[in-house]
């Protein structure tokens, strides 16, 4: 079997509530969706999820012109896409960086692989560890009777994990905490992620003040290039540290893991490169005994199901709580057993219910393409880009 054609579909998500992030409001998710072709009729599907200049510095622009100009022709097409160890070597040895491009290789790849097999991709990966992945709610910045409302219900509804977003305003993030701590209670789990827009001297006066509250954790207090600030950050304040930012290369791990600049780490598949490399990934916060945190980019129901099969076939990653809650977020919804959701580039999104996340059993990702939301949703100005044999690549 050997790959024959790469399909890049520019697709834009609305969302029904914008999101809300320090100077960023989402109302739309601008993401890739891959299909490769093979010619024994076997198509393999990934979503890149929401790119983001700030985060990932990747767009649907830059994504498809490094795959569709450099990867495809030279790592992809012709080649045996069960080789996933040998393309993504190859892709790390020819292209620096591009994540998030790598990524959306490595998704197709692994849904290739699963229906080739006809497994899911969970069991590629090892198995099940658990039947779902425990999931904490990420609540959008906003005025603070908003911000704990929405923490009300989370909780009622399952997730047992706020995750407070900043919105940059110090003291706005210490009223949001101390009123959701007040309104759920001492035993409620609450994080507040900075997204690394805090400078060490805010970070340091403002973790000083949210101590108090028994957080769980604060997740990239500091610029993602700030390990060292980061490792004295820890040193100061009792709330822990989780990196988020800063954790992307092994490399990155090992710095962050000999400062001891962090207690846990957070993972997103779209950051590691895939699910090859986050494998690795993991055995690095495995060995270190640090905690692992799973989120997203914020997409469909094909970019939440690498982490959804991830998250319960590996053994470490399987004992905590993460938040791959794309659809969700974009269809302002606490579940989808009840709820179904038909705004999406799956048919078939992986099931939320009761805080958890359940995988599809098909082979692959088990995920069908709604092949007429995609079509109606294709980035305005913006065009499907193939590479192989309808261009005589």
């Amino acid at each position: 079997m050997i790959i024959t054609k790469v399909e890049l579909i520019p697709v834009s998500t609305p969302l029904v509530k914008p999101f809300i992030m320090p100077g960023t409001r989402i109302t739309h998710i601008h993401s890739v969706l891959l299909k490769l072709h093979t010619d024994e009729g076997i198509v393999g599907y990934g979503d890149s999820g929401d790119t983001s200049t700030w985060y990932r510095g990747e767009t649907q622009e830059s994504m498809t012109a490094m795959i569709a100009n450099h990867i495809a022709p030279a790592f992809l097409i012709g080649q045996d896409p069960l080789a996933i160890e040998k393309i993504v070597g190859q892709m790390d040895t020819f292209v620096r960086d591009n994540n998030q491009a790598k990524a959306l290789v490595d998704f197709a790849l692994h849904d290739l692989k699963g229906k080739a097999l006809g497994v899911p991709v969970y069991q590629l990966l090892g198995g099940k560890n658990a039947d779902a992945s425990v999931q904490g709610w990420v609540a959008s910045a906003g005025p603070v009777d908003q911000v704990v409302a929405e923490a009300v219900q989370a909780h009622e509804n399952g997730f047992c994990l706020i995750k407070l977003k900043s919105d940059g305003n110090s003291d706005h993030d210490v009223d949001n905490v101390r009123e959701v701590r007040a309104a759920l209670g001492d035993s409620a789990r609450i994080v507040v992620d900075a997204n690394g827009f805090w400078n060490y001297d805010q970070a340091l006066k403002t973790m000083r003040r949210l101590d108090r509250y028994g957080m769980e954790c604060i997740e990239q207090p500091v610029p993602h290039w700030d390990i060292e600030g980061m490792a004295r950050l820890r040193t100061r304040i009792d709330t822990p540290i989780f990196a988020d930012e800063s954790a992307q290369e092994l490399h990155n791990i090992r710095e962050i893991i000999e400062r001891r600049a962090a207690d846990g780490l957070f993972i997103k598949m779209q950051k590691a490169g895939g699910l090859l490399k986050a494998q690795r990934w993991l055995t690095m916060a495995r060995l270190a005994d640090m905690a692992v945190m799973s989120g997203c980019m914020i997409g469909s129901g094909l970019e939440a199901s690498p982490s959804a099969h991830l998250m319960i076939a590996n053994n470490w990653a399987s004992q905590f709580t993460h938040e791959n809650l794309g659809p969700l977020i974009i269809n302002n919804q606490w579940e989808n057993a009840e709820q179904k959701i038909t705004q999406d580039i799956a048919l078939n999104v992986p099931v939320f219910a009761d805080g958890k996340l359940y995988p599809n059993e098909g082979p692959g990702f088990g995920i069908e393409l709604n092949e007429e939301f995609i079509a109606s949703h294709i980035t305005e100005g913006k065009q499907t880009v193939t590479v192989g044999e309808l261009v005589g690549v």
